[in-house]
């Protein structure tokens, strides 16, 4: 205040003017520096709601970022042309291509690179078992893994069984689903492309999901991968709410009874999932654990009625009869390729490999060095230089987010 008086002690209205703006400018200076520091570091959910005010008949930047948030979560291999499995011409064009089968093959054989699991639960009823793995990657959601064995139950019919999501309304055995719509399909593939409304608790609004879809079939064994994919032309809406990171994939493949008979005639389930429901994780862990057991004891029955439905005749859905258009391949075939790819794209990234110039870091050297000159003269007080100097450190730091 005392620095305003004298401001306004001066004898003429230009003096007034430009003592005000020499108090000013240090506060200019700050806004602009914290507007570069903002731009250059902006964070994703930053630039979602700037493309969402300003470009209202696109996308928003979230929805076009899920697929590289699934590739960051897990690692997918370039796309390549593995013997025995629809061109690439062809798979480029599919919501769900053959890296996605590659990529589902190696968490099932636990060879993805991810961090290790670690043991959730393990329940035994006379009909079927169930266990339960989960992993928390740095930057993603937690991961979840599960194997449902169910005795006397065949690979087709179980594969059928979650495919089919008119059943899914119908038997309430999966009581979260409360519509679903068929936005896209190749008969050829069956490739299809599904919106989800999902039902969540009282506390949150429901939440909708657009997934591409597609089973690949190596003998009896199944590889069923479902994941969000973006589509802009599927308009988005405050409630339900779209969830952009999706990925929900099974290998159905047969296994021995626990009758000990050596007959395969028992079923395996493995199942990997992860998703962002726009809830802190800590609570979307705390839920799963709490629901996981009950509704997991759901799945069995729905599966036994659907056998009966299916024992006594009753016609299958569409849905069902796209499971059906499974695309073969053969594992070892497939496999040499994916090996092929890999050592191919090491080799290439060890020849992109240089060592940095140290005139990369000049722009954020330029923005630490007017933060920090900014502190030194803007006040004299401990509290504001701590701030600065603590950001400046924040945005410097490999950490930030």
């Amino acid at each position: 205040m005392s620095v305003l008086a004298e401001v306004f002690r001066e004898p003429t209205l230009a003096g007034v003017a430009r003592e005000l703006a020499t108090l000013a400018a240090p506060l200019w200076l700050a806004a602009l520096v914290g507007l570069l520091i903002g731009w250059a570091w902006r964070p994703r959910w930053a630039a979602a709601v700037v493309d969402v005010a300003g470009n209202n008949h696109h996308e928003p930047v979230a929805a076009a970022a899920a697929p590289a948030t699934v590739a960051d979560h897990f690692a997918i291999v370039p796309r390549a042309k593995p013997a025995s499995v629809a061109p690439v011409t062809e798979e480029e064009e599919l919501a769900v291509s053959t890296p996605d089968l590659m990529h589902l093959r190696r968490v099932v054989e636990e060879k993805d690179g991810g961090p290790a699991w670690t043991h959730m639960m393990d329940r035994t009823l006379q009909t079927f078992r169930y266990q339960a793995w989960k992993r928390e990657p740095q930057n993603g959601p937690p991961q979840y893994r599960s194997s449902t064995i169910f005795e006397d139950a065949s690979p087709d019919v179980v594969r059928d069984f979650f495919w089919d999501d008119d059943f899914r309304i119908s038997n309430t055995w999966d009581d979260m689903l409360l519509e679903h719509d068929t936005l896209e399909e190749c008969t050829k593939t069956g490739t299809m492309v599904v919106r989800w409304v999902r039902k969540f608790p009282f506390f949150c609004s429901d939440r909708e999901y657009v997934i591409g879809r597609r089973i690949w079939a190596s003998g009896k064994t199944y590889y069923c991968v479902t994941k969000s994919v973006p589509r802009p032309s599927v308009p988005r809406c405050s409630k339900p709410r779209r969830v952009d990171l999706y990925y929900s994939s099974w290998c159905i493949r047969p296994v021995e009874s626990r009758n000990g008979d050596g007959a395969m005639t028992a079923c395996e389930v493995l199942l990997f999932h992860h998703e962002d429901m726009g809830i802190p994780w800590s609570i979307a862990k705390l839920g799963v654990q709490q629901g996981m057991w009950g509704c997991v004891k759901r799945i069995e029955p729905g599966l036994r009625a659907y056998q009966t439905a299916r024992a006594s005749g009753e016609p299958i859905s569409k849905c069902a009869a796209m499971a059906h258009a499974n695309t073969k391949f053969v594992a070892d075939e497939l496999t040499a390729s994916e090996n092929n790819t890999e050592a191919g794209s090491t080799s290439n990234n060890a020849q992109a490999e240089k060592p940095k110039h140290w005139t990369g870091n000049l722009p954020k050297v330029f923005v630490i060095g007017s933060v920090v000159a900014l502190a030194c003269t803007f006040d004299k007080g401990l509290l504001t230089k701590a701030l600065v100097f603590g950001t400046a450190r924040r945005f410097a730091g490999p950490g930030r987010r």
